[in-house]
Order: C-alpha cells, then sequence, then structure tokens
C-alpha cells in the first residue's frame, strides 16, 4: 500500500520516519470499493482496531526524533553530531513527547493519532523558543535535561525557564515591530508590508505561529514569495496566502517545495492551476508524502479513477486535511447508508465529505424525514444535487421550504429537483414564481429556476400562448 511509503518531502523538519498515521493506516485490509457497491451498510467498518498505545508512543518518539534531528541540523550542527546529540538525549525527547500528549489531550482522549503536520506544529515553536532561551548552550541542554547546564548562557536577553507559552508568542510578536538604530523596522517586515500586508496582519499570523518572526528574509521568506509569483498567483493575493498558512515560508524550496508539486502533478494535480490551487488551499504543499497517499489511497478504494482524483486535488485541495478514519471514512458510510453512490458524490461535491455528521448531515437528513420525505427520497436528492447538505438549516434550507408550501407543487417536486435550495430565494426564485402565478401557467420547478433569463421568458410566453390557444379552442 502506498501509504507505507517513507520517501517524501514535507519541510525542513518533516520527520523521515514512519509516521503514526501510516501505522493505523497499515491495519486497514477490508476492500471498502466493494462494500460500497451495496445499497445499505453493514458496519464492516465500524470495528477497526486501534493501535496499540506503545506503538503509537515509539512511532511518536521516533517523529520526535526526526523533527529534533532536523532541527539541529538547521542550527549548523553535523550530522554526525546531530544524531549523537539526540542519542544523548532520552529523557528530552521523552518530553517532547509528553508536550504532544499534553497540547493535544483532547485528541488522545477520542482515540485519534497526530499526523506529522500536527506534531510538527507543536514541536517546532517549542523548540524555537528554546533556541531563543538558551542560545549556545541548546545542546548541553539537551543532553542534560532536565538539570540545567553548567554552562553559563550567553551574555544578552535571556527568558526565565519559567517563561510561559502565551509570553513567548508575545515576544515574537513584540520582535515584529522592533526598530533598528535608524528607526527601521526589521528588513522581513517591511518586505511583507511592500506585498501589501499591515503590521496587525504580521503579528497576528505571529500570534498563531511564533516561528515566522524569526524567518529570515533573503533564505525564507522571499525566495519563496518570488517562487509563488512566478506561479502566477498574483501579488495582490499573497498575503492571503501567507495569512492562511505561514509554514510555507520556512519550507525549503529545492529540497521540499518542488518535490512536492512534482509529487502532486504526478497524482493528477493540473500544473496550469497550481496559482489557484495554492491560493484554495496553501496547506496543501506542507502535508507529507505519506499524508496525501492516505487520502488518495481512500479515494481510490471507494472507486474513484486516477483521473477524477486528480481533478478532486485540483479544484478541492482541502479534502487532503480531512482525516481518513475520524472524517471521510464515517461519512462515506453515513451517505451510503442512505443509498447514495459515495465515488459520485466525492466527485461532484468532496467538500461535504467536510462536514459534521452530527452538527450538519443529520440535522438536514432530520428536517427532510419530519416532513414526509423517505430514505430513498432523500438518498435521490443527494445524489442529484450534492451541495444541498452543505446549506444552512436556518438561514437556507428553512426559508426556501416554507416558501415552497406556498408554490403550488407536490413535494415530489423538490426529489426531482432539490437544486431548488441552491438558488437565491429573494432574487430568483419569488421574483419568476411571481411570473409564473401571474401568467397562470403550468412550469416545472426547473424551468422556472434552472433557465437563463431569455430561455425562461420564452417559455413562458410559450406557455401563455398554448393556454390561450387551448382556451379558444375549447370555446369553439
Amino acid at each position: 500500500m502506498r501509504a507505507s511509503s517513507t520517501s517524501f518531502h514535507f519541510s525542513e523538519f518533516t520527520s523521515l520516519s514512519r509516521g503514526p498515521v501510516d501505522i493505523h493506516r497499515s491495519q486497514l485490509s477490508i476492500p471498502r470499493k466493494l462494500f460500497f457497491c451495496r445499497a445499505k451498510f453493514d458496519g464492516s467498518f465500524s470495528s477497526r482496531v486501534r493501535v496499540v498505545p506503545a506503538t503509537l508512543l515509539a512511532a511518536e518518539k521516533e517523529e520526535a526524533k526526526a523533527v529534533l534531528n532536523l532541527f539541529l541540523k538547521k542550527q549548523g550542527l553535523s550530522n554526525a553530531v546531530a544524531a549523537r546529540t539526540i542519542n544523548k538525549s532520552d529523557i528530552f525527547i521523552d518530553h517532547l513527547v509528553s508536550r504532544l500528549h499534553s497540547v493535544h489531550k483532547s485528541r488522545y482522549l477520542v482515540g485519534r493519532e497526530l499526523t506529522t503536520l500536527e506534531i510538527r506544529d507543536a514541536l517546532i515553536p517549542y523548540l524555537e523558543s528554546l533556541r531563543e532561551e538558551h542560545g549556545s548552550i541548546m545542546v548541553d541542554l539537551l543532553e542534560n535535561f532536565p538539570s540545567p547546564p553548567g554552562k553559563e548562557k550567553p551574555i544578552g536577553p535571556v527568558s526565565p525557564s519559567h517563561l510561559t507559552l502565551e509570553s513567548k508568542k508575545q515576544r515574537a510578536v513584540s520582535r515584529v515591530s522592533e526598530t533598528g538604530p535608524a528607526g527601521q523596522l526589521p528588513p522581513h517586515i517591511l518586505y511583507l508590508i511592500e506585498l501589501g500586508m499591515d503590521i496587525e496582519q504580521i503579528k497576528g499570523i505571529t500570534r498563531r505561529f511564533p516561528a515566522f518572526a524569526y524567518y529570515s528574509l533573503e533564505r525564507k521568506i522571499k525566495p519563496v514569495v518570488e517562487f509563488l509569483l512566478d506561479l502566477g498567483i498574483p501579488k495582490s493575493d499573497l498575503p492571503t496566502v501567507l495569512t492562511k498558512r505561514p509554514q510555507l515560508c520556512g519550507i525549503s524550496l529545492s529540497e521540499n517545495l518542488i518535490p512536492t508539486m512534482t509529487f502532486l502533478e504526478n497524482l493528477g494535480v493540473d500544473k496550469r492551476q497550481w496559482a489557484k490551487v495554492i491560493y484554495r488551499f496553501p496547506a496543501l504543499l506542507t502535508y507529507s508524502r505519506q499524508k496525501v497517499e492516505v487520502t488518495v489511497d481512500f479515494l481510490a478504494e471507494m472507486g474513484l479513477s486516477a483521473e477524477s482524483i486528480g481533478k478532486i486535488l485540483t479544484r478541492y485541495p482541502n479534502i487532503i486535511s480531512y482525516n481518513v478514519d475520524d472524517k471521510l471514512l464515517p461519512t462515506a458510510e453515513y451517505f451510503c447508508s442512505l443509498g447514495v453512490d459515495v465515488a459520485s458524490l466525492l466527485h461532484r461535491c468532496p467538500q461535504t465529505f467536510g462536514l459534521s455528521i452530527e452538527a450538519n448531515l443529520k440535522p438536514v437528513t432530520e428536517f427532510f424525514l419530519e416532513r414526509g420525505f423517505s430514505i430513498e427520497d432523500i438518498g435521490t436528492m443527494i445524489s442529484r444535487y450534492g451541495a444541498l447538505y452543505t446549506f444552512s438549516l436556518a438561514e437556507n434550507v428553512i426559508p426556501k421550504w416554507e416558501f415552497f408550501l406556498t408554490m403550488d407543487y407536490p413535494k415530489e417536486e423538490l426529489v426531482k429537483f432539490p437544486q431548488y435550495f441552491g438558488y437565491s430565494l429573494e432574487a430568483r426564485i419569488k421574483p419568476r414564481y411571481a411570473l409564473v402565478k401571474e401568467a397562470r401557467v403550468k412550469l416545472l420547478l426547473n424551468q422556472v429556476l434552472s433557465l437563463s433569463y431569455h430561455n425562461f421568458d420564452k417559455a413562458l410566453k410559450t406557455k401563455i400562448k398554448k393556454m390561450h390557444s387551448d382556451r379558444a379552442s375549447n370555446d369553439t
């Protein structure tokens, strides 16, 4: 299975070891594609075996070691020195794993393993803060943890050892607006301002991702920005892209970003659409190959062709962020229980699979059931119009349903044309139905709403003419 591949590029801090997602994934052996050919869900997926804690712990320790190894090499240590330091830092590695459990306590309570990206995002800012605090004696700190090293700390402002995460964030934020001897802002901040960002926007990014304040302009930020511009991303869109995913500026172009893009192109991402793909979901370029392959495997096992998968990744790259076990599989099972063709729904409306079953999907299903629609009706509606479940009940579905009740149509018309809920109530549905009612003719709901204004007017006049013709014929 491709999910077990370990040769992937992620970022300069990405683990090169087999992560916990891969371990969990490797236990899946049920052919899901065969399952989804059935009309009803038989529950065979719900009993999937979880990873034993000891295995998960071992995998996380390997992830932590890999992150630390690449972090140390980024600080200028050789491969040999970095490896030797890690071999002497068992207690500190355990401390990093413990920190993961503390930061993501809620995930562990529900039995969810962390992805490589989540591990990296939890540990890198912490390691950066330690580097800022301890400077050149960082190696001593790791090897002697938790006892303080015997050497004196370098001259300069040093945070107290009990510095909280919040105060470290504040320190990073304050760095954004620090001025030099001539009163000028740091070069990388001035560069970002020239791109169209303002100080408050940069501070907001730094609060979420403190490491952003320490990125080098010439080695990190500028090369990535120029690369994105060369791809066709307008300069005006760059503030949005960097705000969504500031980690992009910490990625090596040659070692990570470009190889990752090549890998995704081989999976079917349209290279002509990179500007749009990155603007929609810049985080795509920061995921490991392992994470991407797990999702691609899932899509293939649902019955999607390689071409369809490529189109999904191009049109809706956000799907890579959905956890297969926690989000995609349960959602597929739910739609299958309604008799929906899951592969077709994934192809036409992949964003539906990011919705909460309890908060979004079930309330919509129950709404239609309470109004006399059968499960088969609902399955037909979602099969015909995948976006149906993406609408808000209170703001969209209920107001349009209440207006539908005033229209001279049976509810079966909604089963035939659920796209009704996708049109604007005030701008399209009410005005057009008013014209039909005024003309005292009958048009299918589909004709009322889906036709262009010109064709709708033509259909309406044809109906009126036919009505007059019929009346004249009856009078004769």
